[in-house]
């Protein structure tokens, strides 16, 4: 689908790296400012046993077991599904995707396939049928090596051990390098896997064929060396504007006593960084969430360089997920943002819940007021419209739900561990479904409050002097 290239930023934090020993793997789905999305779940065995691809006409026989897992799906299926994020029931986490570009060489000799497997099916074939993350690229890989894809995709994996990233890099051929425990990555729009070690099956997986492919049509410009981005990328003027400050930010965020001979513009920016402190979550939120604040490059700015780089929270930002694994004793997070996330708040729905309340399942064009979606807009666009003025208001609700998540949070790992099949699915929907309906309650009502405080901002206003 044309709409969904050219977006998203990703992020991924390994066990080590992260302040409670949990792994999170996160992405911004840029495409249109007004999209809605669905948050769902697809119940075991759910899933048809033939698939076909309304966006490229793709036909998969699929297993005959699949299992329960979350989705966030289109408002309209007309062109897709693109249910872009989840987690499964056996704890396997995946967000497809992150658009990337290959150079013109590689795809001369492997041409993107029309009616190949792209991010609108990926969750679809491959989330309900894993039981690991490594399964999980295998099965990616294996499809795009026999059907082919027809763009050019970063695909996140996560489970309970260990977090992988996964490219491909033309028509067929792919890889994906396992996130180290102590460090993290993040990506912007661009292929960022570097060197591929063939003899370390532990920490990278590709296509079998990859190496001969490129021996046999010269592609290497380094022969050394096996650099994946540097053989199947692109590092143009569009990158170092669109791209590379997006990931400079990240690194100055988690890594500033390394990163500081970095620029916006630095065309070596390393895939794989060790984090200076641990992170949170709330970290990992306010990197999908930030726009250069604090710098010259801020949209929300008014200096010369304001509107330079592309921002990583921006108005065309549909939903913004982070997918929180390795919570022990606790249910793993699927925390979902809907619209911009530097405007909404993450709302953290359990792994194991059976449905999601009613506003989040509903949502299309025009807005409607009984859509998340279009709540979490809805907040957002007034507070545009006075940003000086509103902001503060804005981020007092914000920090007030996020305090309130980790509260609910805690009462519920409390709670789990005495808690068994039924009961436990059943707790863990109410839990869920109750931060997630007083979180559209309190936009709901910071929207009411927006519109109270402009009544008075109408330009058909005059004021009286008083001495007459």
């Amino acid at each position: 689908m044309g709409n969904k290239l050219t977006a998203c930023t990703s992020i991924l934090i390994g066990k080590g790296a992260s302040i409670d020993g949990t792994i999170m793997i996160g992405r911004n789905e840029d495409a249109k400012a007004a999209w809605p999305k669905h948050m769902v779940v697809h119940r075991r065995g759910e899933m048809p046993s033939h698939f076909i691809s309304k966006d490229t006409r793709l036909e998969l026989d699929l297993p005959e077991e699949s299992a329960q897992y979350t989705a966030t799906p289109e408002w309209t299926d007309k062109d897709g599904l693109f249910e872009e994020d989840g987690i499964n029931e056996y704890d396997v986490a995946m967000s497809a995707t992150e658009s990337a570009y290959s150079n013109p060489l590689v795809l001369g000799y492997d041409p993107l396939v029309e009616n190949g497997l792209n991010e609108e099916a990926m969750i679809t074939v491959v989330l309900p049928y894993v039981k690991t993350a490594r399964e999980g690229v295998q099965r990616l890989g294996n499809l795009i090596a026999k059907y082919g894809t027809g763009e050019t995709n970063g695909v996140l994996f996560a489970d309970n051990d260990e977090a992988w990233y996964f490219e491909t890099g033309a028509g067929h051929y792919w890889v994906a390098q396992r996130i180290p425990d102590d460090s993290y990555a993040v990506v912007a729009n661009q292929l960022a896997i570097q060197e591929i070690d063939f003899n370390d099956p532990n920490n990278f997986m590709f296509h079998p064929g990859i190496q001969e492919f490129v021996e046999k049509h010269d592609l290497n410009p380094d022969p050394s060396t096996f650099n994946f981005r540097k053989i199947f990328g692109t590092a143009d003027r569009s990158d170092a504007i669109y791209s590379e400050p997006r990931v400079w930010a990240g690194h100055q965020m988690f890594s500033p006593r390394q990163a500081t001979e970095e620029t916006p513009e630095s065309t070596e920016l390393p895939f794989i960084m060790k984090p200076d402190h641990k992170l949170s979550i709330f970290d990992a939120q306010n990197y999908l969430s930030n726009h250069y604040e604090g710098t010259e490059f801020d949209p929300l700015g008014h200096g010369e360089h304001a509107h330079k780089y592309r921002p990583i929270s921006l108005a065309k930002t549909q939903e913004s997920h982070i997918l929180q694994m390795n919570r022990r004793p606790g249910a793993n997070i699927h925390w979902l943002a809907m619209g911009v996330a530097a405007e909404s708040t993450y709302v953290p729905f359990f792994n194991g819940i059976t449905d999601t309340p009613a506003p989040y399942k509903r949502g299309k064009l025009p807005a409607q007021l009984n859509s998340a979606y279009w709540i979490f807009k809805h907040a957002s666009v007034l507070v545009d419209s006075h940003l000086h003025d509103f902001l503060p208001l804005l981020r007092d609700v914000q920090k007030e739900r996020n305090a309130a998540a980790i509260k609910m949070i805690a009462e519920t790992d409390r709670r789990l561990p005495s808690l068994k099949g039924e009961a436990r699915a059943t707790f863990l929907t109410r839990q869920s479904d109750g931060y997630a309906t007083d979180t559209l309650n309190a936009y709901k009502k910071l929207s009411l409050e927006l519109i109270t405080k402009m009544t008075d901002y109408c330009e058909l206003n005059f004021n009286t002097d008083e001495n007459l």
